[in-house]
């Protein structure tokens, strides 16, 4: 039963990374001969932020590293909105995570680009494949929650979310197409704006995501001194809203906010300062600059 569930997750994997090459494909020959219009890049952003949030914020910041506290419907709706970035359950995403802090690029992580890949320039493209998107036909899923996520196992109302994962599947395509077939009053528009508003907008919230487990753990800047290879990359921190800030998050896991500078943008660390501002979130975890300074290393290097 067990490799029967497996094989059939690696399926589901399988089908859900290629229908968003394909999408992205489709979109792309759709653009270039002006084949869209602006109610389906308008469906696509208003798609996009809250399913990108539910991960960054919800899935990572809330229940992976407990950086903030919230009201209980808010935590449900982060759940539910993570589920919907097709990104995988909350209780096997947040188990692999933990289990990727726990082994960062050591035996054990499930998506390091650095280990059992081999060396030269083949071993370094063989490790960013994997850490990018072969991970999730491989290794992805197979952190026992018990061991990484006892403590979300304990909500009955998040054990229901991540039982039902694939309604809420359903629901971030079924949502554009409902959209695009009211706001242009024909079936082509709502065909179209679940391509652009569901498909294409999963891979692009697939791809920012699988980006820091790749590019984030290879190239960019090391502020401070961690026992892994986690880099922070500025040029990828608005279209993964601040997690792109790596390094900085390897250093303090717990901190709300990954961006811990001024000019750091991360739009999930404002979103949870607004939740605090408006008395929605309250004990979020900050890092003052005299807790960074013995981890700082002396000169930032790649």
């Amino acid at each position: 039963m067990r490799r029967r569930a497996v094989l059939s997750k690696r399926v589901g994997n399988l089908l859900a990374v290629l229908t968003g090459f394909v999408a992205f494909g489709v979109s792309v020959v759709l653009l270039w001969n002006r084949l869209v219009s602006w109610t389906d890049l308008a469906i696509l952003s208003v798609m996009y932020l809250p399913a990108a949030f539910g991960v960054t914020v919800g899935y990572h910041r809330l229940f992976a590293h407990r950086a903030f506290e919230t009201h209980r419907p808010i935590r449900l709706l982060f759940a539910v909105l993570g589920s919907m970035a097709v990104q995988g359950p909350l209780l096997e995403w947040v188990s692999d995570h933990r289990c990727h802090h726990a082994h960062a690029d050591l035996e054990g992580d499930p998506h390091s680009p650095h280990v059992g890949h081999g060396g030269g320039v083949t071993g370094a493209l063989k490790g960013l494949w994997h850490a990018h998107v072969g991970w999730v036909f491989r290794t992805q899923g197979q952190s026992d929650p018990a061991r990484y996520a006892p403590d979300l196992l304990q909500d009955r109302g998040l054990v229901a979310i991540d039982r039902y994962a694939g309604v809420f599947v359903g629901l971030t395509l079924a949502i554009p197409f409902g959209l695009g077939y009211v706001l242009t009053g024909t079936t082509r528009g709502a065909w179209t704006a679940l391509l652009w508003g569901g498909l294409v907008r999963t891979f692009f919230i697939h791809h920012a995501a699988f980006s820091v487990n790749s590019i984030c753990h290879f190239f960019g800047v090391r502020r401070f001194d961690v026992p892994d290879c986690s880099r922070n990359v500025s040029w990828l921190a608005l279209p993964t809203l601040g997690e792109s800030w790596h390094n900085n998050h390897h250093a303090f896991q717990r901190s709300a906010a990954h961006g811990l500078r001024r000019w750091e943008m991360d739009p999930s660390a404002w979103l949870i300062g607004l939740l605090e501002r408006l008395g929605l979130a309250w004990n979020v975890v900050r890092v003052p600059m005299a807790q960074q300074e013995p981890r700082l290393l002396a000169t930032p290097r790649a």
